[in-house]
C-alpha cells in the first residue's frame, strides 16, 4: 500500500503568493475592534465560525477567531486575526501585535497597503500597525485557511 503525504510547505506557499500581512497593537476586544473597522472604514468584516482556528498546545485547546471580508466583483479577500487566545499566540514571534490583517487573492499594491496602514491607525485604541514580511513569519501553517 502506497502511503501519500501532504506537502505542508507547498500548501503554504501557494497561501501566501501575493499576500499582505499587517500586524496592529490595539487595546480594544475583538468584537469591538472588528466593529470599529466597519465603522470607521466602511469594511463589512463578519466573524466566520467555520474558519475559527483551534490549535493543541500544552493538552489544552486553544481557539482564534478569524473575520472575513470580501467585496464582490474583487478577489481580494481580507481576514483579521485574533493573535492571542488565553496566554498563547497565534505567531509567537509576533506576540506584542494584537491582530494580523490579511489580504491575499489579488496582488496589492504598496501605495492600496499604506493607505490602508494609515487609515487604520485612525480608529481610536489603535497603537500601531505595521506590514509583517514573509521571511519574518515562522509560523506561517498556523494562518493557513
Amino acid at each position: 500500500m502506497k502511503k501519500l503525504t501532504l506537502d505542508i510547505d507547498e500548501i503554504t506557499d501557494d497561501f501566501f503568493a501575493d499576500t499582505r500581512l499587517l500586524g496592529i497593537v490595539v487595546s480594544a476586544k475583538n468584537y469591538r475592534f472588528c466593529w470599529q473597522v466597519n465603522n470607521v472604514l466602511a469594511y463589512n468584516f463578519r466573524l466566520e465560525a467555520e474558519l475559527e482556528i483551534e490549535m493543541h498546545k500544552k493538552g489544552r485547546k486553544y481557539y482564534f477567531p478569524v473575520y472575513h471580508y470580501n467585496e464582490p466583483p474583487n478577489f481580494l479577500h481580507q481576514y483579521i486575526y485574533h493573535n492571542h487566545y488565553e496566554g498563547e499566540f497565534l505567531l509567537p514571534e509576533f506576540r506584542h501585535m494584537d491582530f494580523l490583517w490579511l489580504m491575499r487573492g489579488e496582488p496589492v499594491e504598496d501605495e492600496q497597503c499604506q493607505q490602508l496602514v494609515q487609515a487604520l491607525k485612525t480608529i481610536p485604541g489603535v497603537q500601531l500597525v505595521a506590514e509583517l514580511t514573509n521571511e519574518h513569519i515562522k509560523n506561517k501553517g498556523n494562518l493557513v485557511l
